[in-house]
């Protein structure tokens, strides 16, 4: 029973966290006159990519005595993460604004940027499932696509950041329509009060990570579901509550492109980063859970990035995204 409070409690943090940190990084963005492809994309993706990045990270170095396990719930969170957010996350937001934006509306992130984010995502993951089937050892060919998985990140970057000072003189900055939360509690509006903001939401994300590790391998073994399986479902609905939450907020805002960036950024992150990670430190091998899922993230995804028009995506054309989501659960559980 202790670990179904301890799974719930990590969740609460998570949603609070997100609240904090997504106000928060609206000032920082305004602040530092960067565009909201830029906020979006890389600071709130990374930085609300934390749990899922640390949670793989923790359970190889200090997860439990059981050293397959820790793999397991490494591979599961890494390759998991991007399954969530091109699927779920995606029709999640979507179906946040249906009522105000109808069936037929639209969701109009910047075409540029989604189009870069969905573009580098795509090449990232073919080179993370095509190094499953390298053999271990030697392994310089698993390293050498660690390498280039890295650079590709960084190459994103370098292009991402290049584009925002025209984005803003277009019209895509960043830009508050609510008081910081601090601010309530009686301090100023300043770059310092919004830095505490931000580190203390990132804060109670990242301490969040360690708890649920425990409580999935609690779960796993109470329920009798293997530890991949789970580790596949449920991490990544905990650890992109971030993502889910924060886009829901910006959406809702008509901060669009704030809140599609946040996961198509994020994706980027999951796609290069966490990859390299799981292909040095765990076996990355594949099995059918794993392809499944694979297969079901690259057509979510490839249908994001064809779907994308000058008006935006139709809201409609995200309930593919739910239905793949669906139609993945029904597979891996049967």
């Amino acid at each position: 029973m202790y670990m179904w409070f301890e799974l719930l409690f990590m969740l609460i943090l998570i949603l609070i966290s997100a609240q904090l940190f997504s106000n928060a990084l609206e000032y920082f963005g305004e602040k530092i006159d960067i565009s909201t492809g830029v906020t979006g994309s890389i600071f709130a993706a990374i930085s609300t990519a934390l749990p899922e990045t640390t949670v793989p990270i923790l359970a190889i170095i200090a997860g439990t005595a059981d050293r397959q396990v820790n793999e397991e719930i490494s591979v599961g969170a890494i390759l998991g993460a991007p399954l969530m957010l091109s699927t779920l996350s995606t029709f999640i937001m979507a179906f946040s604004v249906i009522r105000k934006r109808g069936v037929n509306g639209y969701i109009s992130p910047e075409a540029t940027g989604f189009e870069r984010d969905m573009s580098f995502f795509l090449v990232a993951f073919t080179l993370a499932a095509l190094a499953m089937f390298l053999p271990l050892e030697p392994n310089y060919m698993r390293i050498l696509f660690c390498i280039i998985l890295i650079l590709l990140y960084f190459i994103y970057l370098l292009l991402t950041f290049r584009a925002s000072k025209a984005l803003v003189e277009d019209g895509h900055a960043v830009i508050t329509n609510e008081p910081l939360f601090i601010a309530k509690l009686g301090f100023k509006t300043n770059l310092t009060t919004i830095l505490i903001q931000l580190l203390f939401g990132l804060v109670l994300l990242v301490l969040s990570a360690k708890g649920f590790i425990h409580g999935i391998q609690q779960a796993a073994n109470s329920l009798g579901i293997p530890v991949l399986l789970l580790s596949l479902l449920v991490i990544p609905i905990a650890t992109e509550l971030p993502e889910k939450v924060n886009s829901v907020i910006w959406v809702r805002k008509s901060q669009d492109t704030l809140a599609f960036g946040n996961i198509t950024g994020a994706m980027v992150f999951q796609g290069t980063l966490l990859p390299a990670l799981g292909i040095l430190l765990t076996p990355w091998e594949p099995s059918r859970i794993v392809l499944t899922g694979i297969l079901v993230t690259y057509i979510a995804t490839a249908w994001l990035r064809f779907n994308i028009s000058t008006r935006g995506i139709k809201i409609k054309a995200l309930f593919l995204n739910g239905a793949l989501y669906l139609t993945y659960l029904v597979v891996v559980l049967s």
